[in-house]
Formats: C-alpha cells, sequence, structure tokens
C-alpha cells in the first residue's frame, strides 16, 4: 500500500511524544470556545466526534468558503475506513457532525472546487486485508445544502494519489497505489482528470513516473509539480523518489523536472508567495546529507524555483519529521507542525518551526498539547491554524502494538 502501510513499529524515536495515550483517548464531545491564545501560542479548539487519523498528503482538513473547516473520512486505531463528516466552526470555536460520505474510505484524496462544494475521490474502503484494493469511486458534498452525491467513478481505483484544482476548474488526480497481484502492490502512472461542468473523468498522459504518497502543488503559472513520493518495489520497504515532475494543462503533457537532493516520501510540499515550492522532511534513506548514517525522519528542506525548474538546500528544519503538516501563514511563512520518526512511527511530535523565505531560516514555536502525527490541518480565514486529530503513538510505544493510539482534540494557533 502507501508508505503508511509499510510503517512498522520497530523503536521510538525523535523528540518527546504528547500527553499520555490515556490523555489523548478521553472521550470526544463539543466543546464551546477555548482560552483565547497570544501570539505565537496554541489553543484547545475542541474536540472531534471521535478520534480519527489521516495518513496521506491529501486527505487532511478543507476550508471552505463560508470560513467553516470539513474533516472526512480517515481511519481507526486498528485502520478501519470511516464514513464520517464533521465540520468546524471557527467562530464559536465547536465541532458538528454533517452528514457521512456514501463510502467509508482512508488515504483518499480531497479537494475543494472552484465553486466551493468538496471532491472527494478513491482510497481504501473496508477492506482489511492485503493488498486492499482502491476505491474508484468519488463523491462530492454541498456545504450549503449539507448532502454528498454520489459522482461519476474514476478509470482506476487507487490510494495514496493527489488531487489538485487546475485554473479551469477540472481536478487533475496523479497517481497512487494499486494492487499488483494478490500478494503485492504496484505505485501508478496514470493520471484523470474530473470535469465538475459535465460530472466526467477522461485519461490523462501518464506521468514520466510511477509513483503514490508524493505530494502535488498547483505552481502560479497554472502549472502543476508532482513531488517525489515511492515506487512498490515488492512486499519490503519502497523506494522514496527524489524526481519531480510537471504537468502543463495547456498541453496535457507531463515533462520531468529538476530532482530534489533527498529522496522523499511521507514529506510536505507548500507553494510560497514568490512562486517557489518547499520541501520539508519526510521518511528518511537512512542516510543524511552529510553521508551520516541516520534511520529517523529526515530534516532537510529544499526550494523548488519553477522559473529554472531547479532545487536548490535551504537551511535544514530544527527536527526532522515525516507524517507532518505545513501551512501557509498570512505572513508568507511556513508553520510546519507534528509529524513522527520514521525508524518507527511510535510517537507525535508536539514541536512546531516556522520557515521564514525572505529570511531563508527556521524559527522554533510554541508546541501542541498533544504530540501527533498523521492528523490534518488547515489555515482559517482569520489567519490562524487548525489541527485536528491524529496517531499519539503507535507500534511498541502502546500497549496493544495492533491498535494506534489516537486523538480526537483539536487545537488553533495564532501566529
Amino acid at each position: 500500500m502507501g508508505s503508511a502501510a509499510f510503517a512498522t513499529a520497530r523503536g521510538a524515536s525523535g523528540t518527546a511524544p504528547g500527553p499520555s495515550p490515556a490523555a489523548a483517548t478521553s472521550p470526544a464531545s463539543a466543546a464551546g470556545p477555548g482560552p483565547a491564545s497570544a501570539a505565537g501560542q496554541w489553543a484547545t479548539a475542541g474536540t472531534l466526534p471521535a478520534a480519527v487519523a489521516w495518513r496521506s498528503q491529501h486527505d487532511t482538513a478543507l476550508p471552505l468558503k463560508d470560513g467553516r473547516v470539513l474533516v472526512v473520512g480517515g481511519s481507526t486505531p486498528t485502520l478501519n475506513a470511516q464514513s464520517a463528516a464533521t465540520l468546524y466552526n471557527p467562530a464559536a470555536n465547536t465541532w458538528s457532525a454533517a452528514a457521512p460520505m456514501g463510502t467509508s474510505r482512508r488515504d483518499f484524496a480531497a479537494v475543494r472546487l472552484a465553486d466551493g462544494r468538496v471532491l472527494v475521490t478513491g482510497g481504501i474502503g473496508a477492506s482489511q486485508g492485503f493488498p486492499a484494493p482502491g476505491l474508484a469511486s468519488t463523491e462530492i458534498f454541498d456545504p450549503a445544502a449539507g448532502t454528498w452525491t454520489a459522482a461519476a467513478d474514476m478509470h482506476e481505483g487507487r490510494w495514496d494519489h493527489t488531487a489538485t484544482l487546475l485554473p479551469d476548474g477540472r481536478v487533475l488526480v496523479a497517481g497512487g497505489g494499486s494492487v499488483r497481484s494478490p500478494q503485492s502492490v504496484r505505485s501508478l502512472r496514470s493520471a484523470e482528470l474530473f470535469d465538475p461542468a459535465t460530472g466526467t473523468w477522461t485519461p490523462a498522459p501518464p506521468m514520466t513516473d510511477a509513483r503514490s504518497d508524493h505530494a502535488a502543488v498547483a505552481l502560479a503559472d497554472g502549472r502543476v509539480l508532482l513531488v517525489g513520493g515511492i515506487l512498490a518495489v515488492g512486499l519490503d520497504w519502497p523506494a522514496y523518489l527524489a524526481f519531480c515532475e510537471v504537468y502543463d494543462p495547456a498541453a496535457n503533457s507531463w515533462s520531468p523536472t529538476g530532482s530534489m537532493h533527498v529522496p522523499r516520501a511521507l514529506h510536505q510540499a507548500t507553494l510560497l508567495r514568490d512562486g517557489s515550492v518547499l520541501a520539508t522532511g519526510g521518511g528518511s534513506t537512512a542516510v543524511q546529507l552529510d553521508g551520516v548514517y541516520n534511520p529517523s525522519s529526515t530534516w532537510a528542506a529544499e526550494r523548488y524555483d519553477p522559473a529554472t525548474g531547479q532545487w536548490e538546500d535551504v537551511p535544514s528544519m530544527p527536527f526532522g519529521r515525516a507524517f507532518h503538516r505545513a501551512v501557509p501563514l498570512a505572513s508568507g511563512g511556513v508553520l510546519v507542525i507534528g509529524g513522527t520518526g520514521s525508524s518507527g512511527y511510535d510517537v507525535g511530535y508536539q514541536n512546531a518551526a516556522i520557515y521564514d523565505p525572505v529570511a531563508r531560516a527556521w524559527t522554533a514555536t510554541a508546541g501542541l498539547a498533544v504530540g501527533r502525527w498523521g492528523f490534518a490541518a488547515a489555515p482559517l480565514a482569520d489567519g490562524r491554524v487548525l489541527v485536528a486529530g491524529g496517531v499519539v503513538a503507535s507500534g511498541v510505544a502502546t500497549a496493544n502494538p495492533g491498535h494506534d493510539v489516537l486523538t480526537a482534540a483539536a487545537e488553533v494557533y495564532t501566529p
């Protein structure tokens, strides 16, 4: 499956975890407004109706046009896919249940359409077997009506793929994982285009490289940059990719572009105000830039220039991390939050840092109250940042290695 499915408990690593599992999994309930947070601090933001994790690149929280935030699907402590949908109201600091999706799914990709609706694509459904078949089904949430409508199926089932809104309102779905045989999985080269005006999917040209668990960034010139990811090569750990490529919607074509200096999966790629792209963290390939063996997550960061098609090294993050989230701030900076170490994926990190693209420097900021990885995150309309759910502990860091410890807690950061 994706990198998350390959993750096995092999010993804790990284910075200190968040609160104890018992504290993280206390019964969840809707909460009223929490205490106002000072600049550079986190405040409570209520709790989700249930503890859930989101482990893929593009299954995170989605800000809606009316200022609310939508989270959908995700997985339970035993990786059961969920259908629930929940809405966060920043003005009231409360969570409320929305109509559930028609299909339970995890490791999917979701994107907000130009008209404000939300398209959810693919993922893994109720199946717990390995390999689990990818879903081809898609559905659309209408925030005004509060309802879900089944949309046309994709041409190919997939999970750990990306979904990116194009300037003309269509959506590009690219790559992902799929079943290769009853004993193995494969990474896909295929891509598809969804037209909301007609509700139909059209095959796009295949990508230059097969990949899943990659990042996708809509560039300022309308093209889409795909960054890193994994290439499934068998039942063992997959190969991490430094290869990147660009989709040009005007030409309906893919072209390879500069490779990163560090192969990455479980990373983040964020568009900066000047049009460049910041890549942060990811699972380790065991050897860092200095040639020293290190089984933890990578701390390296790089910046892509669309004009030259090249990556350059920027100062490394204060800590290595994978399964984190990177959220652009109104200031032009990027807030990098939480994550975990890729030697075991055992504990969720509390720490956070801000990248200043002008000074090209990192600054540590206040950490989360609950350390977590595989969580949802989104910028709010007022400039704050919301995080919700996620994995607090897994593997040997839990009493039962087959059951991840998840959190329902949500927090809001004030820059």
